[in-house]
């Protein structure tokens, strides 16, 4: 090995171990400030929500989370383009229409996405809660979410309980079964 291509190789061994020490510094900043938030709520303790006011898509106006207080809401963070995403709504669906008249809210949260792509995944999948859109997923990074559905529990004093569920909340008896758990304990509150 040349002189030339050593030192190449030695300073691009440098530049490598340098970028993985800012990930391992960006990561562990990122866990004190983001991921407190998934963590305490997984850990039952209940956690103010943080807020937003958003654009509505399925209808003219905003909504905040702060419109919300007093009610208890399940709050989904979905994009038209997941599947899974899209497989969920018919549980949504079904909860939203089951409990409206007992004052529960399920509120859409759109990331990552388009409006006009949103509007055409509501109308396809027969969405009628509200829907609002986070397009480029300010929203969803204050919720510490890692992908997309993530769902959260809503407490009628504006607190996140119940944990949160990642990934879909159809996709076995075991998740759906907490999903509901967690409706009937923000419907109690």
């Amino acid at each position: 090995m040349t002189g030339r291509l050593r030192l190449g190789a030695q300073a691009a061994a440098v530049a490598l171990v340098a970028a993985l020490l800012l990930l391992l510094v960006w990561r562990t900043v990122r866990d004190e400030e983001g991921e407190g938030l998934a963590r305490a709520v997984a850990a039952g303790e209940p956690v103010p929500a943080p807020d937003f006011d958003l654009e509505r898509i399925d209808a003219e106006g905003r909504l905040s989370v702060d419109s919300l207080r007093g009610q208890p809401a399940v709050i989904n963070f979905w994009a038209s383009w997941c599947k899974p995403c899209e497989e969920e709504v018919p549980l949504l669906e079904q909860v939203w229409q089951e409990h409206r008249d007992d004052g529960l809210v399920v509120v859409g949260v759109d990331s990552q996405d388009f409006t006009g792509d949103a509007r055409r995944f509501a109308e396809r999948n027969g969405i009628t809660y509200p829907l609002v859109h986070d397009g480029p997923g300010d929203v969803m990074r204050r919720y510490d979410l890692t992908g997309l559905p993530e769902t959260y529990f809503l407490d009628r004093q504006g607190r996140l309980v119940c944990g949160h569920i990642i990934g879909g909340i159809h996709v076995n008896d075991e998740i759906e079964g907490k999903f509901r758990e967690c409706v009937d304990e923000i419907l109690r509150s």
